[in-house]
């Protein structure tokens, strides 16, 4: 644990100990890429167990192993260049020992199992391709637009946030499962054929629209039911407990509400007839929206705002002062919340002045927020329930 801290305060340094030169980019390029280039090894070594069977087509490719070599040479050069230039080397001895542990166990005797995604199977590759486009789409664009906030990439809380990521993830096979069950108990228990013979006969744009829409109601009042019941808020609270806003803050939630919420979020476009392309291209617009609503991007976008949820609509839900309590509910579209009385948006363009949730009472830590659902809630005092206004 000491070197895990040792490791998180080198990537945490003030911004004045990060600039070129000092060895810091380096450094955490050295971590990031040998971390990277460990798991696609073993991805690479052990693909029916790592491997998510939609992605068959990347490791068909036959990329993937050219792409590893050169991912875990850079991070040698890195590691290297770290060492010469950083006073402290514990990035560049760490990326070093990444590096070297992947080329070990990239040339382990031993036969690899071929094909990908078995009866069970954990998505490492799901998580690793998650990060690298995710990522690299969303950290330029935080450093180049204007920012709301100033903060670093590896802000506070980083870590935590990275590890809800990687887990949901990881388990992308179980929430897939879970995620279906509610709409395939509606595909076998009702007779939807003429719907779907009717949506299903939509033209494509038209049918990912819709999909937005159906969607967007149904998860309006489940968030905002998720604010409304004691029982379930503690599970969103591990969602709004983050203090900072981001790509990466959107991942932060409870694995129970995940499965919940894109459960039933799923019934109408998984039971409505929707044609499997209009599916997957929301799925693919819905995943890349999340990050960007969450991200620290401080833009003010006039008349789109009025249709469409931005960064700063969403970051007004997450807000943790009297004006951001229980607003803003919409995913896609702000109607829901101009027709349901929650919609707020300030004409002076403000923005929150911080996020997290009222009295802090979720503790920190992947486990503790895990538990902290079904634990009894312990009654607070005047001053930690006391929200504060906008000018305080």
């Amino acid at each position: 644990m000491a070197i895990i801290k040792k490791i998180r305060q080198s990537l945490e340094r003030p911004t004045r100990e990060r600039k070129f030169g000092t060895g810091w980019l380096s450094g955490a390029g050295a971590v990031l890429s040998g971390a990277v280039g460990l798991a696609l090894v073993l991805v690479l070594r052990y693909p029916s167990w790592l491997t998510t069977p939609e992605l068959n087509f990347i490791h068909e490719s036959g990329l993937l192993q050219p792409a590893t070599h050169l991912i875990l040479m850079w991070g040698y050069v890195c590691a290297i260049l770290a060492l010469l230039l950083s006073k402290d080397k514990t990035l560049g001895f760490v990326g070093l020992a990444l590096v070297m542990a992947a080329a070990l166990i990239g040339t382990m005797p031993g036969e690899v199992s071929e094909g990908g995604g078995g009866s069970i199977y954990f998505g490492l590759d799901f998580f690793i391709l998650n990060v690298l486009i995710i990522g690299f789409l969303f950290i330029p664009l935080e450093r180049l637009s204007p920012r709301y906030r100033q903060q670093p990439v590896f802000r506070r809380e980083w870590q935590e946030d990275m590890f809800y990521y990687m887990v949901s993830s990881l388990l992308v096979q179980v929430l897939t499962f879970l995620s279906t069950a509610p709409a395939n108990f509606i595909s076998s228990s009702f007779d939807l054929t003429t719907v779907r013979d009717y949506i299903g006969g939509q033209p494509l744009v038209l049918q990912i629209v819709l999909i937005m829409l159906f969607t967007d109601f149904v998860q309006y009042w489940l968030h905002r039911a998720f604010h409304t019941f004691p029982f379930l808020w503690r599970f969103h609270a591990v969602h709004h407990s983050a203090k900072s806003m981001d790509w990466l803050a959107g991942a932060r939630m409870h694995i129970l509400e995940i499965a919940l919420l894109r459960g039933l979020t799923a019934v109408p476009m998984l039971t409505l007839g929707f044609d499997p392309v209009a599916v997957q291209a929301y799925l693919l617009v819905v995943y890349f929206y999340s990050s960007f609503v969450h991200a620290n991007i401080g833009w003010n976008l006039g008349f789109v705002e009025r249709f469409f949820v931005t960064p700063r609509f969403h970051h007004w839900h997450h807000g943790n002062e009297r004006a951001a309590i229980d607003i803003n509910y919409a995913v896609h579209f702000p109607i829901f919340d101009f027709l349901f009385g929650t919609h707020h948006m300030p004409k002076d363009k403000s923005w929150p002045l911080a996020y997290g949730v009222v009295g802090d009472e979720v503790p920190r830590g992947y486990w503790k927020q895990f538990l902290y659902p079904f634990k009894r809630p312990k009654p607070l005092d005047d001053a930690d329930t006391k929200v504060p206004d906008a000018a305080e």
